[in-house]
C-alpha cells in the first residue's frame, strides 16, 4: 500500500471524486474522496465522529481471501496500534476479520517524500537531517513494538508541517504471506530493499537501517542509491554491488555509507542514525522550524489541508424560516463533511424535512404526510425549524400531503396552539354531528341485535356483534375458519398446543480432526473420517468448517456474544464456510442443518504446532429437530 498522498497538484488532483467501483461507506465510516490506490488496496478521506480526518486503508479482496494473510495481517495492526510515536501516522480503528480488510489511520495532510522530491528536486541538507533524524525516531517506536517495517521508501514517508510521518509499518509482511507476491502483484519497491532481505534471508530491524540510508540518498539527490531499472537488475546491484554515492554531500556522506553496509551488524542502530544527524549538523542540538521544508514543498501542505466537503443540492427553501440554526463552518481538515464517521449517539434532533413535535397519536391524513416526507437532507436552514413557520414552510412544498383542515373522529383531543389545524366550529352543525352519530350508534345495535337471530344454527350461535382477540387465531371452544366455510359450523379445531423446545444435549472437548466430519443427529456426537458428503459439520483440510449437507447453514457470533437456542434461531448472517483462523478461544458459531437441528458450537483451541496431526477443540450443544 502507498502512502495517503500518491498525487500531486491542486486539491482536485489530491482529493480524487470516488468512482463506481469504490464503496461509499467502510464499517460506518462515509468517504469523502479517494487518497490514492497502491498493491495493495486503495485509501479513502473519511472522518471520525469527532471531525478528525482518517484514512482509510481498504485492502484488495485477493489478499483478503488469503487465510495465511488475514493470520498476519491481525498480528501485525494488533502490535501497530501500540505504536504512539510523535513521527508516526498511528492506527486508530481496524477490521481484519471482515469480507474486505480494512484499517484507518490518522491522515496527515502533506505529500509523500516520494512525490516531493519528485515535483520539487532534491532537498537542502540541512532538510534531509531532521528527516532522517525524525524517521529514526519513528523506528525506534515501531522496533519497540516488535515490528521491522520491511518496507520503508519514499512513499511511506509523509511530510507534514512538523516533521515526518512514517506510515504502513508491517504490512509488508502480511503481504508476504500470500502466494499474490508472486503472480503478479508488487509489494513493495525493490530500490529500497536491504540485501538479506532481496535474498530471501532473515529480516531483522538492521533491515530497516539499510532502508533508511537509501531513503537518505534518494532525498539528498533525487535518484535511488543503486540505481533504477529491472527488477532483477536493481536486486542484483543491492546484493552485489556497491551503491552509487558520488552525488551524496559531504555531510551526508558518513551517515548514508555507514547505513548500507551490506552486512547487518555493521549498520548502526537507531540511537547511533540520530547522533549521526547531530553530527553532521555541527553537533548541535537538532531544531525542527516551522519552516523546516522548502516553500515549495510547504505550498503542497497547505493545498492537501484543505479537506474536501461532498457536494450537496437541497431543495430551495419556500419561504424564508422564522428560526433556523446556522452553523459557522471553519475551514481546514478539522470539519467533517455532514454525516462522515460512524455515528456516536442516535441524533435528538428530527429527521430532515419534518417539524419537530411532541409524540402524539396522527391524525389519518397526517400520517399519510409523513409517508410522504422526502428522505433528501435538508437545507441547513431548514434543518432545524420549529412551531407554526415549519409547518407553513411544509404546507408550501407538499400542498397535496398536507390538509389544512385535519379529519377527526370521536373521542379525539384535537392538538391546541397556533401550529394546530383549525377545527370545527362548535354550535348547531355539532350538536346535529352528535345526533348523527347517535342515531348510527343505535341502528349498530338493532342491526347486531338481527344478526345474532339470524345466525343461529342447531342451538350454535355466532353473534356477530362479539369480535374475538385475535380475527386470525381461533378462540378455545370456538369454530375456525375452515369449519365455518364447509359445514355450517358443526366441527371445530382446537388451538394447537405450543411445541417446547427441545432438550440440548451436551458434548464437552471434542478433537475435531481436519478431514473428519460430525453428524449431529447420532446420539454418541464423534468424528468420523471423511470431509466431503452428506454430512452436517466438516472440518475442511483446507482450514475452515464446512457446512455439509443439502441446507446447512453456519453463522459466527460476534466476539463475545453469548449464543443460545434463541441467538442461533434469530440469526441471519449465514455462510456455508469459516475459516478457523478467524476463531479464538471462546468464539462461538451457530450451526443450522438441513435436517432440522441447531448446534451452537464453542471454539476452545487449537493443536500445538508440534503435534502431528491439526485439529481443533469444541464444546458442541445440539437442540435435535429444534427448527420444525
Amino acid at each position: 500500500m502507498s502512502g495517503q498522498q500518491p498525487n500531486r497538484g491542486n486539491a482536485s488532483q489530491v482529493f480524487q471524486p470516488l468512482a463506481g467501483d469504490d464503496p461509499s461507506t467502510i464499517a460506518g465510516y462515509r468517504l469523502a474522496a479517494k487518497l490514492g490506490a497502491g498493491g495493495m488496496g486503495k485509501v479513502y478521506l473519511s472522518y471520525t465522529p469527532g471531525g478528525r480526518p482518517v484514512a482509510i486503508k481498504v485492502i484488495r479482496p485477493e489478499f483478503g481471501e488469503d487465510p495465511e494473510f488475514r493470520r498476519r495481517f491481525t498480528q501485525e495492526v494488533q502490535s501497530a496500534q501500540r505504536v504512539q510515536g510523535l513521527f508516526t501516522a498511528p492506527v486508530i480503528d481496524a477490521d481484519t476479520n471482515g469480507a474486505q480488510p480494512w484499517l484507518a489511520t490518522a491522515y496527515v495532510p502533506g505529500p509523500s517524500l516520494a512525490d516531493a522530491v519528485v515535483a520539487h528536486g532534491a532537498l537542502p541538507v540541512e532538510a534531509v537531517l531532521l528527516l532522517i533524524a525524525g524517521m529514526a525516531e519513528a523506528l525506534h517506536v515501531i522496533h519497540g513494538a516488535g515490528i521491522v517495517h520491511r518496507d520503508l521508501k519514499p512513499s511511506n514517508v509523509l511530510l507534514a508541517a512538523d516533521g515526518p510521518r512514517v506510515i504502513d509499518f508491517g504490512i509488508a509482511y502480511a503481504a508476504d504471506a500470500t502466494s499474490l507476491t508472486g503472480s503478479g502483484v508488487t509489494i513493495g519497491t525493490p530500490s529500497f530493499m536491504a540485501p538479506e532481505q532481496a535474498a530471501g534471508r532473515r529480516v531483522t530491524p538492521a533491515t530497516d537501517i539499510f532502508a533508511l540510508g537509501q531513503v537518505a540518498a534518494f532525498a539528498s539527490t533525487g535518484s535511488p542509491a543503486f540505481g533504477e531499472g529491472t527488477s532483477h537488475g536493481v536486486l542484483y546491484r543491492i546484493v552485489h554491488e556497491d551503491p552509487d554515492l558520488s552525488g551524496i554531500p559531504e555531510r551526508l556522506m558518513e551517515l548514508v555509507s555507514r547505513c548500507l553496509a551490506k552486512d547487518p551488524e555493521a549498520r548502526p542502530s537507531v540511537a547511533e542514525v540520530i547522533a549521526l544527524c547531530q553530527t553532521a549538523n555541527a553537533e548541535t542540538v537538532l531544531r525542527r522550524p516551522e519552516d523546516w521544508l522548502p516553500s515549495p514543498v510547504a505550498a503542497d501542505i497547505t493545498v492537501r489541508a484543505a479537506a474536501p466537503a461532498p457536494l450537496q443540492t437541497p431543495p430551495p427553501p419556500a419561504a424564508a424560516p422564522a428560526v433556523a440554526y446556522s452553523p459557522t463552518t471553519p475551514a481546514g481538515p478539522s470539519t467533517p463533511p455532514p454525516g462522515y464517521g460512524p455515528p456516536v449517539n442516535p441524533p435528538a434532533t428530527p429527521p430532515p424535512g419534518q417539524p419537530q413535535q411532541a409524540p402524539q397519536t396522527p391524525y389519518p391524513m397526517q400520517a399519510q404526510a409523513q409517508a410522504a416526507q422526502p428522505t433528501q437532507p435538508a437545507h441547513p436552514a431548514q434543518q432545524y425549524q420549529t412551531g407554526p413557520q415549519a409547518q407553513a414552510n411544509a404546507q408550501a412544498q407538499f400542498p397535496a400531503t398536507y390538509p389544512t383542515q385535519a379529519q377527526t373522529y370521536p373521542g379525539h383531543v384535537p392538538p391546541q396552539g397556533p401550529g394546530a389545524a383549525p377545527q370545527p366550529a362548535k354550535g348547531r352543525g355539532g350538536r346535529i354531528a352528535g345526533i348523527v352519530i347517535a342515531a348510527a350508534l343505535v341502528l349498530g345495535l338493532a342491526g347486531g341485535g338481527t344478526a345474532y337471530f339470524l345466525l343461529k344454527d342447531n342451538g350454535k350461535e355466532t353473534r356477530s356483534n362479539e369480535s374475538p382477540k385475535n380475527n386470525n387465531t381461533p378462540q378455545p371452544g370456538s369454530s375456525s375458519p375452515e369449519a365455518n366455510e364447509g359445514d355450517g359450523g358443526t366441527e371445530t379445531t382446537p388451538n394447537p398446543t405450543p411445541k417446547a423446545d427441545p432438550t440440548p444435549a451436551d458434548y464437552t472437548g471434542i478433537n475435531l480432526t481436519a478431514g473428519y466430519h460430525l453428524t449431529f443427529g447420532d446420539a454418541d456426537v464423534r468424528p468420523q473420517d471423511g470431509e466431503d458428503g452428506e454430512y452436517e459439520l466438516a472440518y475442511d483440510t483446507g482450514g475452515y468448517l464446512d457446512a455439509e449437507g443439502e441446507g446447512g447453514r453456519l453463522a459466527l457470533l460476534d466476539p463475545g456474544q453469548e449464543g443460545s437456542l434463541d441467538i442461533c434461531r434469530s440469526e441471519t448472517r449465514f455462510t456455508s464456510e469459516i475459516y478457523v483462523d478467524k476463531l479464538s478461544k471462546g468464539r462461538q458459531v451457530c450451526v443450522t442443518t438441513g435436517t432440522g437441528h441447531l448446534v451452537l458450537l464453542t471454539y476452545q483451541g487449537h493443536s500445538p504446532e508440534d503435534s502431528p496431526s491439526t485439529y481443533m477443540t469444541i464444546d458442541v450443544t445440539v437442540w435435535r429437530n429444534a427448527t420444525s
